[in-house]
């Protein structure tokens, strides 16, 4: 019986090169050919003779070869002249060809030439054909069905990736009755069929049509295995029983007593809502969401010290080694007064400096350990690590948390805590993170004032730049954001450079310094150190600092060419400034004229700081990719659901997913989606 997680070599009877070209493609298993839909659709069911061709129109023609030849001139043309059987002539056109392809060009031989035809004062041409040749004999056999149009593969022909779909369609099992079929979806071998070989009458799905029967058969199967697999991940992450760490003690008491500041109403109840997590012998899995600036590494760090007080280590990992220097900086100063050891790991340590963080890791000597992506690195043993957090998750990769897992004592699984202050809309979340239970801070710290936004035409360029000036006269630091440049980051950096250079000239008095991607990671390290220390004034800068440091004396933010940018990055970007009690502005530059979706953008912008709400249009707008980071739709494993389009779908499936939670069929729809290896459950 066929097997979606058969190779295709075995199940196909492929030669060895075949089964590379499949495999260069991505097509490795059954599931890969037989979840891949058509593109569009071709109907060769019946010939137009050459009087009834039309300009544009793709037709199917049976004729014969009446002549061949290469046409000189200032562009070098093969035509070949095809009679039909009614004596009417059009004529094939190679604007790109080989000798070899002049050969089966033989007069009189007989042949099927399916393409876009083209009126011109000739008559009809045909460039580039797609061509069936005949025997003399034979008769013209025309389909039944519609002919699907596949990606295009280097070395795979459409004729080939057909007779594949049609021979692993012939082998699929009868659908026996399932909860699906009963529950008034189509079954899914009807679905598969009426996908890849649709009958004439078929009515067809246009490619993001996702209500068509055989189309949401697959979409709604396809979201209700993702999310099983979420479960069973969750499952899996917790199949090991983790250290139960009492929720209050003397060593959270006094940190909270000595903090310079009150926790938020939020700030508390998330806190609680980790503590008792945290408290039960089963690891646990919470994400908090939360702006920047709304007090995540301090709930990250009351969570921390809830496992140092229960005698075990914990955890802080940061995406860069910059951000881990900082959050060991702020740490350190909020816990010098507590009996406890929290050290930094980074890989730029000396070796005698490392060998001594790690000697005191595995005697249990350091406590709580501040890192990157170093913490997890084989040399690296714990005596008892209990708490992992991360922020910024999207930036890591999440099984690279994962392996901390290995980190744990034997027996045991570590309490994770994952940060991000990229706001996800619930749809996104259930589907991207439903292995973990989410937590949001939605106030901002006493002190904090909304940061003021405005919009403004390029064409101000050089009077803003004076302001900007006079502001850090004042004492007051700015950053300057230079345009995104898609296409080349070499032109995006030289465009910031230039941006600099000009900006300096303009305000000769006021400390201006450049990072951007191309300039090495230790000297825009130090940069930003300087930046943070108040060394420099004005940061001109790319997006690099999107995730950076914390420096509450910035309090000016300009973007150029902000129409360039997602929702949620100018989000993200703008929340570099508001991180000091002074009155913070950003202002988005903006290159006209704009159009209708830069203008709305740009206005959500300067009306909101409602991450969320921002979150949930940014979706809308530009699709999940934008929100994910590195976890996007495509790394979710989706190959027909849209995260963004079938939105309206994800609740339908998640109710199926929770019905069929633990039965047979459940299994059928993971080994169907998912299959038999399930590493990437882990994420």
């Amino acid at each position: 019986m066929l097997d979606f997680d058969d190779s295709l070599q075995s199940a196909l009877g492929l030669s060895d090169a075949l089964t590379q070209t499949f495999l260069r493609a991505g097509l490795r298993r059954v599931r890969d050919v037989l979840l891949t839909l058509p593109l569009r659709y071709e109907d060769r069911s019946h010939l137009t003779p050459v009087a009834a061709l039309r300009d544009g129109q793709t037709a199917l023609v049976h004729g014969y070869v009446q002549r061949c030849q290469i046409q000189e001139g200032r562009r070098r043309l093969l035509r070949v002249e095809i009679k039909d059987d009614n004596g009417d002539v059009f004529r094939l056109v190679y604007f790109r060809f080989y000798p070899s392809q002049i050969k089966p060009f033989r007069e009189n031989r007989r042949g099927l030439f399916y393409g876009k035809v083209a009126y011109n004062s000739y008559g009809y041409d045909m460039a580039h054909p797609e061509i069936t040749w005949l025997d003399e004999g034979d008769v013209v056999q025309l389909p039944d069905s519609l002919q699907a149009v596949y990606p295009s593969v280097k070395g795979l022909s459409q004729m080939r990736w057909r007779q594949a779909v049609h021979q692993l369609l012939a082998q699929l099992p009868p659908a026996p009755q399932d909860p699906l079929s009963a529950a008034g979806y189509w079954d899914f071998a009807r679905a598969l069929h009426a996908l890849h070989q649709p009958s004439l009458a078929e009515v067809l799905p246009c490619p993001d049509d996702n209500q068509h029967p055989a189309k949401k058969r697959l979409i709604i199967e396809e979201l209700a295995a993702h999310q099983l697999s979420l479960h069973n991940a969750r499952t899996q992450l917790r199949r090991l029983p983790a250290p139960a760490l009492p929720a209050d003690s003397p060593l959270v008491r006094r940190f909270l007593q000595g903090l310079p500041f009150q926790l938020t109403e939020a700030q508390a109840r998330v806190y609680q809502e980790i503590a008792a997590d945290m408290a039960r012998p089963v690891p646990m899995l919470r994400l908090v969401q939360g702006d920047v600036g709304s007090g995540k590494t301090v709930i990250a760090l009351l969570a921390c010290l809830q496992a140092v007080a229960a005698g075990k280590q914990a955890v802080f990992m940061a995406p860069t080694e910059l951000l881990a220097e900082q959050h060991a900086q702020n740490m350190q100063r909020l816990l010098a007064d507590l009996p406890l050891r929290s050290v930094l790991l980074v890989s730029k340590l000396r070796a005698k400096e490392k060998r001594q963080i790690l000697a005191e890791i595995a005697a249990g000597e350091a406590h709580l350990i501040i890192g990157t992506h170093a913490v997890f690195q084989e040399q690296v043993q714990y005596q008892d690590l209990a708490l992992v957090a991360v922020d910024e998750q999207h930036r890591f990769g999440v099984h690279q948390r994962l392996q901390l897992q290995e980190k744990a004592a034997a027996g045991q699984a570590v309490h994770q805590l994952v940060l991000t202050a990229t706001p996800i809309p619930r749809t996104l979340a259930m589907s991207a993170y439903g292995e973990l239970d989410t937590s949001i801070i939605d106030v901002l710290p006493a002190g904090r004032q909304p940061i003021r936004t405005s919009v403004m035409s390029n064409a101000r360029r050089d009077e803003l730049i004076a302001r900007v000036g006079a502001a850090c006269r004042q004492g007051a630091q700015a950053y300057w954001v230079c345009p995104l440049i898609e296409e080349s980051e070499v032109l995006e950096c030289e465009n910031a450079e230039a941006v600099s250079a000009h900006i300096q000239a303009l305000l000769p008095d006021v400390r201006v310094a450049l990072v951007h991607g191309r300039i090495e990671s230790k000297e825009r390290s130090e940069t930003m150190r300087r930046f943070a220390a108040a060394e420099i004034d004005l940061l001109v800068a790319t997006t690099v600092i999107e995730v950076g440091v914390d420096v509450p004396n910035a309090s000016l933010m300009v973007i150029e060419n902000a129409e360039r940018f997602g929702l949620s990055q100018l989000h993200q970007l703008r929340g570099r400034v508001g991180r000091g009690s002074v009155q913070s502005d950003c202002i988005l530059m903006y290159q006209a004229p704009l159009g209708e979706t830069a203008k709305r953008r740009l206005n959500m912008m300067r009306d909101s700081t409602d991450g969320f709400r921002i979150a949930e249009e940014d979706l809308r707008i530009r699709g999940a990719g934008e929100l994910l980071g590195t976890r996007q739709t495509g790394a979710l494993g989706l190959k027909i659901a849209d995260i963004e389009r079938d939105q309206v779908l994800l609740a339908e499936a998640e109710q199926i997913a929770d019905a069929l939670e633990g039965s047979d069929y459940a299994a059928v729809l993971l080994a169907r989606w998912i299959g038999k290896n399930t590493e990437y459950l882990k994420v």
